[in-house]
């Protein structure tokens, strides 16, 4: 079976000072095939957003193993936009990052107009995250996951700060990753609508997934 991410026996525990070890990812296994829709719930405190960290290589594992790509788009609750740079520039960040001396190329700057012209947003292209709702910011976000084309997109409780409308929007951009090259896509949440989009939903429960 072709898959796009892996774990085996994924562990995390944190040691606090006079405290004892917390062991919060007690084997974690977990596989995605290319253009599937996981959700993952549970409690919060769960460890739900560790383990996406861990699965975008933002945090290493205590013990365990992960396979994953190396083309990965990421979308955060909190936007985590650039203040001082446009809807434009902040979508292609990632893009500037691969390339020696962050540019470039016509065709991916071309892939960016596109994508925000996907969510609406073209009007809105060389303004700064200040001068747009929480509900634009969050579309840049996906745009700004999007733009390299990764196999593998992760989002950490995407419509958590989203009215119900708005939220149902995003979802709808995630719904859709699937449509022309396979996306997979990972997504935390505690949104029973936004799980309902997924093609399985899995809990994070002891540190185990169910």
């Amino acid at each position: 079976m072709e898959i796009v991410l892996g774990t085996i026996d994924v562990k995390k525990s944190f040691k606090i000072p006079r405290h004892p070890r917390i062991e919060v990812l007690k084997g974690v296994n977990l596989t995605v095939k290319p253009g599937e829709k996981v959700a993952i719930i549970g409690r919060s405190g769960a460890g739900k957003s560790t383990l996406l960290n861990i699965l975008g290589g933002l945090e290493k594992p205590t013990g365990g193993t992960v396979t994953r790509p190396e083309n990965i788009g990421f979308v955060f609750q909190s936007y985590h936009l650039m203040p001082e740079l446009t809807v434009l520039e902040n979508v292609l960040l990632p893009a500037m990052a691969r390339r020696v001396g962050g540019t470039v190329s016509p065709e991916t700057r071309a892939r960016a107009l596109e994508l925000i012209g996907q969510v609406g947003l073209s009007a809105r292209a060389h303004h700064l995250p200040a001068e747009l709702s929480g509900g634009e910011m969050q579309r840049v976000a996906l745009c700004r996951a999007l733009v390299t084309n990764p196999s593998l997109v992760l989002a950490d409780e995407p419509t958590g700060n989203l009215d119900r409308l708005t939220g149902a929007e995003i979802l709808k951009v995630l719904g859709d990753l699937s449509r022309g090259k396979p996306v997979a896509l990972v997504m935390v949440t505690h949104s029973p609508e936004a799980a309902a989009i997924c093609d399985r939903v899995l809990t994070l429960e002891n540190g185990i997934l169910h």
